[in-house]
């Protein structure tokens, strides 16, 4: 009997071939199947890069990484850097309705050429500082002039001014542009803290001694409160 490979002896040796190249293609596929899954993804980041030679090494890699700087912390906007007044400080806390006002037409009637301009009811000329102390306007009959206040988000402020629409449980607080009202404040309800109750007078003096005070300590130290500033 004559065989395949007698009468096909050219597709014998193909047969023969293909078979060899079978086997040898099953032991390819079985070393592949034994790498170890880190071999298998080194061996796939090559590939994707183009070839081993584009392979990064890691010492590389992390020299071609920028340096990245800690962003800093932003100020939210109207934060005070100085310290609430500590409790046992605090003769009472009162919530009230806190508006802003400027001393310029807008809010006081007075232009930049007024004999007046920027002068409080008390005589003190009107200031904004979330470093030391603010002006600010208030009912005397709820808070007498002198009185100091802690008002959170706008620092220390002093009763030194009154105004015909602040009646009652109303505070009218001080800043030097319109823009910063609208801004930094608006309109809003809030606790303030009472620390001293005012004696119904407000001075110049009044002002620089309670303002270093409070620059030097961060803070309304307790024997300014005791005596009579």
């Amino acid at each position: 009997m004559l065989t395949a490979a007698g009468i096909f002896p050219d597709y014998a040796r193909k047969s023969a071939q293909a078979r060899g190249m079978e086997d040898t293609a099953g032991q390819h596929g079985s070393s592949i199947q034994k790498q170890s899954p880190v071999d298998r993804q080194q061996a796939g980041s090559a590939s994707r890069l183009g070839g081993s030679s584009r392979a990064v090494q890691p010492d590389a890699a992390d020299k071609a990484k920028p340096e990245v700087q800690a962003a800093k912390p932003k100020k939210a906007p109207g934060s005070v850097p100085v310290a609430a007044p500590a409790p046992e400080q605090i003769i009472t806390s009162l919530k009230v309705m806190a508006t802003g006002y400027t001393a310029g037409y807008e809010s006081t009637g007075k232009t930049a050429k007024h004999p007046e301009y920027g002068i409080t009811y008390s005589g003190v000329k009107v200031r904004r500082d979330k470093n030391a102390v603010s002006t600010i306007a208030a009912d005397p009959k709820v808070l007498p002039l002198g009185s100091i206040l802690y008002i959170p988000g706008y620092g220390y402020g002093i009763v030194a001014d009154t105004g015909s629409a602040i009646k009652g449980r109303k505070i009218d607080l001080y800043f030097s542009t319109t823009k910063q009202v609208y801004k930094e404040w608006g309109k809003k309800s809030v606790v303030v803290q009472v620390i001293k109750r005012g004696d119904g007078k407000c001075t110049e003096s009044m002002l620089k001694s309670l303002g270093h005070a409070i620059q030097t300590y961060n803070a309304v130290p307790q024997y300014l409160l005791e005596e009579a500033i």
